[in-house]
């Protein structure tokens, strides 16, 4: 089939992805004082080579105090911009487009890694900038009884935080990346002041949710002062945190985003809280897709879905139903680097392994041009083979 719409180009802006398919950011904890090393090459360029349109480096921080953990790429010094234009670089190798997160941790930085224990961490003399690394948020107000309370930020230094991430954009264009997203969800700095939970100012920053927005709006402001008016900008909101902001709010702030310059909201939930973020008793299929599709609709821009979308027919019905513009697949494309080219071949379409470099992608087309009497081994039923329980819980 050749009218598939997963496997149709998009243009936003100037940019042109060959495909819908976006590999979102995901921490690697990986870096070395902040700068990538191979292991972020690696990731970063199987996903490319596995045929994804869109490929975007995981949250880069805006400034050391930002950092979440030991590992956190950095993006607050012109130093960082060279190795960073490398990742950018082997990325459009593959020919896909590179895109770069910034991101601040709030009151969830100087943490350990998630499967270290996922707690605050300790003060050791490994640690050389302890003092420094402090985290801060909106308010003194902690993430739970098990994390220690943040010192809240003076309204002085709100506006260099803004300044901060006007700057950080700058270096992500110097370093070539061709799509930017800003992180404003899973409990994180932004999320803190969106947050009536996490935000209990007094000034301009707090208190109403024109208030509350303001930061984020300001941000985005700062940022498109740098970022060109010719490539596409993302901005990552949890649309339900389960704590009080949901998707009437998001799509407000989504309508008030788009015409600062914002074209893509990436729709995920949670973080504010310990709660998971789910929108029902147990996570099944495309249980973040009724977000986007709501944002979509009622702030009249385009948006991408991401949260447990599996198979390729599963994501194509997503976008027939115009319930999203992209699909973001995370784990999944963990389990399987290759999947769009799995997916391509799954549905039908013409030429399934254009997709991928010619280094493998000729010698898997001339495999199955003659045929070799079975399937590969990733081959596995899609929700149309899988029948209707795959609607409702996955396997």
């Amino acid at each position: 089939m050749s009218d598939m719409l997963l496997f149709s180009p998009m243009t936003i802006r100037g940019v042109t992805l060959k495909n819908r398919i976006v590999v979102p950011p995901m921490h690697q904890y990986s870096a070395e004082k902040g700068f990538p090393t191979d292991w972020h090459l690696m990731n970063a360029g199987k996903f490319a080579a596995g045929g994804a349109g869109l490929v975007i480096v995981e949250s880069t921080k805006v400034e050391r105090r930002g950092c979440g953990t030991i590992g956190d790429l950095g993006i607050w010094d012109d130093k960082f911009i060279a190795p960073l234009s490398r990742l950018f670089g082997f990325i459009k190798q593959q020919n896909a487009v590179a895109g770069i997160q910034l991101g601040h941790s709030g009151r969830k930085a100087r943490a350990s890694r998630p499967w270290e224990g996922d707690r605050p961490l300790e003060r050791s003399a490994a640690i050389e900038d302890w003092d420094a690394w402090t985290p801060v948020a909106p308010s003194a107000i902690a993430h739970s009884e098990r994390w220690p309370v943040p010192r809240a930020l003076e309204t002085l230094e709100v506006k260099d935080l803004v300044a901060a991430w006007g700057q950080a954009a700058r270096r992500a264009h110097e370093a070539g990346f061709e799509v930017l997203e800003l992180h404003g969800a899973h409990g994180y700095l932004v999320h803190e002041f969106l947050s009536e939970r996490s935000n209990q100012r007094s000034d301009q920053y707090g208190g109403s949710e024109a208030n509350r927005m303001r930061f984020l709006i300001e941000v985005t402001e700062a940022v498109r002062v740098h970022w060109p008016d010719h490539k596409p900008l993302f901005v990552r909101l949890s649309v339900e945190d389960n704590a009080g902001w949901g998707p009437e709010q998001s799509a407000r702030l989504a309508a008030i985003l788009k015409p600062k310059g914002v074209d893509v909201i990436d729709c995920s939930s949670g973080g504010i809280s310990e709660m998971a973020p789910i929108l029902g008793k147990e996570i099944k299929y495309n249980y973040q897709v009724p977000l986007a599709e709501y944002v979509r609709r009622h702030a009249d821009i385009m948006t991408m879905a991401v949260g447990l979308i599996i198979h390729g027919d599963q994501a194509e019905q997503i976008l027939r139903d115009k319930q999203a513009d992209l699909i973001a697949v995370g784990r999944e494309i963990l389990n399987n680097p290759n999947w769009p080219m799995d997916a391509a071949l799954k549905l039908g379409v013409e030429g399934p392994f254009r997709h991928v470099p010619p280094q493998f992608g000729y010698w898997l087309g001339t495999r199955a041009k003659r045929g070799f009497g079975t399937r590969p081994s990733t081959w596995q039923s899609g929700l149309r083979e899988a029948g209707p329980e795959a609607d409702r819980k996955p396997t």
